[in-house]
């Protein structure tokens, strides 16, 4: 994750509390598949701190599964947050919300991503 998207996901966080561990490795890398990073994954109700993936009980607990990018919305970052949510499901939660972050909207996407259940946050870039 960028400098800037970890801004955007520090700030989204700031904003809803929990728990966040960052860059949480979803899947592991082997011969046959890629290493699958998930820039943001919230515990909710869980104390505000930051917290490492290997200490962190995902299992019955409520999430909020976050991916960023310092750019407008695209197919991209809507496709990494859809099947984050997948990803995630394996873990076991109680509930999974999903939030993509961006610096610019997109209107025709933003109309996919809540068919699709992705809530969408725009943080204007600061010039």
């Amino acid at each position: 994750m960028s400098k800037r998207e970890t801004i955007l996901v520090e700030n989204f966080w700031k904003e809803t509390g929990g728990t966040l561990i960052e860059e949480f490795l979803a899947v592991r890398g082997t011969r046959d598949q890629g290493r699958r990073l998930i820039d943001g994954v919230i515990i909710k109700g869980g104390p505000r701190r930051k917290m490492k993936a290997s200490d962190a009980k995902i299992a019955g607990r409520r999430i909020v599964v976050v991916q960023a990018k310092a750019s407008r919305l695209g197919m991209n970052l809507l496709g990494q947050a859809l099947f984050s949510r997948d990803l995630m499901a394996e873990f076991k939660p109680k509930s999974i919300e999903t939030v993509a972050i961006c610096t610019k909207g997109d209107a025709r996407l933003e109309q996919l991503a809540l068919q699709h259940g992705i809530r969408v946050v725009v943080y204007e870039a600061k010039p």
